[in-house]
């Protein structure tokens, strides 16, 4: 079902072509995703206008697999997309670069179960319900924590829910757990219990990430302007890198984010520390972009195994374009 619904969602606009021309040069549609992190600096100003030149309108999507489908009509060339929704695109066929990270995930997505529902451990899914949005990041992360722990999908009902119907069914008591990103992760908070973040995933060899991708042909177009892009995405993510402990709920930058996310300013502190933010200079480096096209593979690999994906390309590097990042690093 997985496969067909991905399929549905990019062959229906693969076949009207991509649509990127002089127009969508002056008018560029930006996606983001809701999570309150620096670049909705970027997002609730005019800083990326005056940086580029373009008329920018920002567009916020709830998950990556809308991302795709946006990407893949044309009607949005640059955009925030999951780590296991890009591995997804690229093998499907979508014509976009990875050119930086925006995030890494930590305890940004993670397991909550409810109280009362006798889980306290990976190992004690077995038999529940567990609510995740099925193609994005916190489901890559919820199946490689099964895996390790030994764990069959079978014996685990999965259900496929966007956030705001996962938050709907913790109310009506109709999930045991779930695994998703705030500001959901907060609200279920309130009766449940963290068992676990991707970054304790991450050190089993199951790694997340929020990446900056673009079109590939608008980029070969507009590359001094992505560039300009980059730079003001990294000047945001320094400020916080700067002084991290200074980003209280009082401080201007966490009111602007609350503001732009609808987060409450308490929560965005820790929300914060669930990512790690990397500066351009360190993006570039073998650890991190040159490295990401084996790790797009190894994701695909893992979902192919899983029966989530039929194929495995031989390799990804043309997904990942670092010239931009490390131009921006400049």
């Amino acid at each position: 079902m997985f496969k067909t619904l991905i399929k549905g969602l990019i062959g229906g606009v693969l076949a009207s072509g991509l649509a990127v021309g002089a127009a969508s040069a002056q008018k560029v549609i930006i996606g983001r995703f809701g999570n309150p992190t620096p670049m909705q600096l970027l997002a609730s100003s005019d800083a990326v206008e005056k940086a580029t030149g373009w008329d920018v309108e920002w567009r916020k999507f709830a998950a990556g697999t809308d991302v795709i489908a946006a990407m893949a009509s044309g009607d949005v060339v640059l955009s925030e997309l999951g780590s296991s929704p890009l591995a997804i695109a690229a093998t499907q066929g979508v014509d976009l670069q990875m050119i930086a990270f925006s995030d890494v995930i930590g305890k940004a997505e993670s397991l909550i179960a409810r109280n009362g529902s006798g889980i306290s451990s990976v190992g004690d899914l077995k038999g529940k319900r567990v609510a995740v949005p099925v193609g994005s990041t916190a489901h890559y992360s919820l199946m490689g924590a099964l895996q390790h722990e030994g764990i069959a999908e079978g014996d685990v009902t999965i259900m496929s829910m966007p956030p705001d119907q996962i938050a709907a069914a913790w109310e009506q008591g109709v999930i045991d757990a779930a695994w998703i990103w705030q500001p959901v992760q907060s609200q279920i908070l309130k009766s449940g219990t963290l068992i676990m973040g991707a970054d304790e995933t991450a050190k089993w060899g199951f790694p997340t990430f929020d990446a900056w991708v673009v079109n590939r042909e608008f980029g070969m177009a507009n590359k001094d302007k992505i560039v300009a892009f980059l730079r003001e995405v990294d000047r945001v993510n320094k400020m916080y890198l700067k002084d991290p402990m200074a980003w209280t709920p009082d401080n201007a930058s966490v009111k602007a984010l609350a503001a732009a996310t609808g987060a409450d300013p308490s929560q965005v502190p820790a929300i914060l520390e669930g990512f790690a933010f990397l500066p351009m200079s360190e993006q570039i480096t073998d650890t991190w972009l040159g490295s990401a096209a084996n790790t797009i593979k190894g994701t695909v690999q893992f979902l192919k195994d899983a029966g989530r994906l039929n194929m495995v390309l031989d390799d990804y590097s043309r997904f990942v374009n670092d010239s931009y990042a490390a131009a921006a690093a400049e």
